[in-house]
């Protein structure tokens, strides 16, 4: 009986599946559609360095600010590490995300773990960088717009109360300091 409800219910997908797969992007289209969106982001892809500093109740925290980012899934994802280390060396701050675009609502996310926390965002390219939003409150989110000018990537962390003027918190300001095989170096391979 288990077998029979099993086939059963194996057929009863396949037939369901069939109309929303008609429906459906052809593959190589959405995949030269993600190439394509995440090619806005290239100039990340590499190792950056420089000073950033977070503006917390307790005060001021600087840290010398990592970032180490490329592409996966040939080119359709772009995964986004970042360290912060403190003046003594200490590790300080650690994240991790992924950006994607989605060819069906043409829209970017960008998913992102921090300090216990993650969530999924809407990232915007811009033609000089990104902007990037999460909530942060009734009334209340934090911008993160980021620029690349003369070889410097500059992000800044504002936060935003409705009526009230943006208060900034967070500044970094990186220099790549080169290529990285990360991530896509060390991948299994068939044998």
């Amino acid at each position: 009986m288990k077998i029979i409800t099993a086939a059963a219910s194996a057929a009863i997908l396949s037939l369901t599946a069939v109309p929303a797969a008609a429906q459906q992007r052809p593959q190589a289209e959405l995949l030269a559609a993600q190439k394509a969106a995440l090619a806005k982001l290239a100039w990340m892809d590499g190792e950056w360095r420089g000073p950033a500093v977070t503006q917390t109740e307790t005060g001021e925290h600087r840290v010398t600010q990592t970032e180490r980012i490329g592409p996966m899934i040939d080119g359709t994802l772009k995964v986004v590490e970042g360290r912060g280390f403190n003046p003594d060396g200490t590790k300080g701050f650690n994240a991790f995300g992924v950006i994607s675009f989605n060819p069906y609502s043409s829209k970017y996310e960008f998913r992102a773990y921090a300090q216990g926390n993650a969530g999924t965002f809407a990232i915007n390219p811009t033609s000089d960088g990104y902007v990037w939003e999460t909530p942060a409150g009734p009334g209340m989110i934090i911008r993160y717009t980021a620029t690349l000018a003369g070889g410097t990537w500059t992000e800044v962390g504002d936060r935003i109360a409705a009526g009230k003027p943006a208060v900034r918190f967070f500044e970094m300001h990186l220099k790549r300091v080169g290529n990285s095989p990360w991530p896509g170096a060390g991948a299994m391979k068939a044998k």
